[in-house]
């Protein structure tokens, strides 16, 4: 089941809303998520439940045991023990067959492993566990005592199975009591709706122009170009419109989620894109990965050593695939550049120039992420600077164009902070904010329009 489906929209939601706020007693509320939320992850895969269960009560365990023991080798040794376990389904299902495989290839043998199928958003809530059972130890938040609650933590519906990731710690007091009511559900349908228009209205129609175009063997510099940039469009309106709706989705039943996306293509460098491009991730790695292998409070040759350990995990995190461990060393590389090299004429370089750089940049890591192929992503690249190129365009590239030129359009105006520029930050008066609401009933109906006349709705942070 997706969000941006009739049947979450028009059953499993209004349900949920209507039983969570007919219980009072918060307990019976957390319970009514908690079932709904099982529901939601058994809709498409329920046998995967079962693993996704047995992960919260290894580490409900493991912090219980951690938080008992006096001696810090026995806490570590439980602390590790669910961390470990956690990350040993991850490992299983994401990357045996891979690492088995490579290592086959390697010897000149022939694959050994099938590619299991992966558990949807197990990337995900593996972390949030390791949140959890980490911030235990190092004594951020007390073990929680109840089973349900800390279930609800992880398999909450919103953010289950593409995120945000969301910390235990920032999450804790609201399990136990939050404030809700009908000013929350307006408030967070509101944010809901303007994730998916992004996701149905842009989104979508970004990857129905990819569907349309031939971007592996010989293609023209249009073509190149037009799927790299709608690629770019595609990703970043898919996974920024899934946090829209998950937040706006938690924000109806009263939790506060932080943001996930600060419009990053506006940024001006690759340090501040990946500051503004999903946080919550950069986040996880940089608590607890970044920071405890030394941050940038140690040598050079140690600060570069930390830099590629956390983007070739970050590579890996995205898939067991060479494209996304070379995609995770293109960033570490160029994030070492930027620090140790460019920082200065990054500093002196006029705004617009600095855009375009990162921009650039940021569009060909893009290209190495969409194929699967490492070799298809190294052609399109040359392929858009005109090397082995079949013509400067084709006739479906400029049909493409033509047709989808007011979606490319769209996106590169929703990419812009526009409240900011336009100095409209702060409360709205009652004339605008009338307008709006009238701005997202329209968004609404259109995008449910989109949804009724396409069987396209594909969420491409699923596989993660």
């Amino acid at each position: 089941m997706v969000f941006s489906s009739f049947t979450f929209i028009a059953l499993f939601l209004p349900i949920v809303l209507l039983l969570h706020y007919a219980s009072k007693n918060p307990a019976w509320r957390n319970g009514v998520l908690l079932l709904a939320s099982l529901f939601f992850y058994a809709w498409g895969e329920p046998r995967f439940v079962l693993i996704m269960l047995l992960s919260i009560l290894v580490n409900y365990a493991s912090a219980l045991l951690c938080q008992r023991s006096r001696r810090q080798g026995w806490r570590a040794f439980w602390t590790g023990l669910g961390v470990v376990l956690s990350l040993a389904f991850l490992f299983w299902f994401k990357y045996y067959a891979f690492l088995v495989n490579s290592v086959c290839a390697l010897f000149g043998l022939p694959a050994a492993a099938q590619p299991k199928t992966l558990p949807i958003g197990i990337s995900f809530y593996t972390f949030q566990i390791i949140t959890y059972t980490v911030d235990v130890y190092r004594g951020k938040v007390p073990a929680q005592r109840n089973l349900g609650r800390l279930a609800l933590y992880i398999s909450f519906f919103p953010q289950l199975i593409a995120g945000p990731i969301v910390n235990y710690t920032d999450v804790e007091p609201q399990l136990a009591r939050r404030k809700t009511g009908w000013g929350s559900v307006y408030k967070g349908l509101s944010r809901f709706i303007i994730g998916l228009g992004k996701k149905v209205l842009i989104a979508n129609v970004c990857g129905e122009i990819l569907s349309k175009l031939t971007l592996t063997g010989s293609m023209s510099v249009l073509s190149a170009w037009l799927g790299a940039i709608a690629f770019s469009f595609q990703i970043y309106f898919d996974f920024s419109g899934y946090s829209d709706m998950a937040i706006g989705l938690g924000r109806m039943f009263g939790f506060r989620f932080k943001e996930n996306f600060r419009y990053p293509y506006i940024s001006q460098s690759v340090t501040e894109f990946w500051r503004r491009w999903h946080i919550s991730l950069g986040s996880f790695f940089r608590d607890y990965v970044y920071i405890p292998l030394g941050g940038n409070r140690v040598s050079a040759g140690r600060h570069i050593v930390n830099i590629l350990a956390v983007w070739m995990l970050t590579g890996a995190w995205h898939g067991a695939s060479w494209n996304f461990l070379f995609w995770g060393l293109y960033y570490g590389l160029l994030l070492i550049l930027e620090k140790h090299v460019l920082r200065a004429l990054l500093e002196r370089l006029p705004g617009a120039l600095c855009w375009l750089y990162t921009t650039l940049l940021a569009v060909l890591g893009w290209v190495i992420f969409y194929h699967e192929s490492l070799a298809d992503g190294l052609r399109q690249i040359g392929a858009m600077f005109g090397i082995g190129a079949a013509g400067a365009s084709d006739l479906m590239a400029i049909y493409c164009l033509k047709n989808y030129l007011w979606v490319l359009a769209l996106a590169a105006l929703a990419c812009a902070p526009w409240r900011r520029v336009l100095g409209l930050r702060g409360k709205r008066p009652a004339w605008r904010e009338a307008l709006r609401a009238v701005a997202l009933s329209g968004v609404f109906a259109l995008s449910l329009l989109f949804l009724a006349g396409s069987s396209f709705n594909p969420f491409l942070y699923f596989r993660f």
